[in-house]
């Protein structure tokens, strides 16, 4: 029982953490342009044609 006491706490504490650090993401701008970054995988102007990457 004295192990609840510690757990449901240190979850909450938990839970809050990630929450807040959502909200934080979610106010610089994180998620403002999901297309920009899957369209940027695909862009390949910075290989160069000799092969080497």
């Amino acid at each position: 029982m004295t192990v609840l006491m510690i757990l449901v706490p240190l979850a909450l504490l938990l839970g809050l953490g990630g929450l807040i650090g959502f909200l934080w993401s979610l106010r610089a701008g994180q998620y403002d342009d999901l297309d920009g970054a899957a369209l940027r995988v695909l862009d390949d102007t910075d290989i160069d044609d000799t092969g080497r990457g």
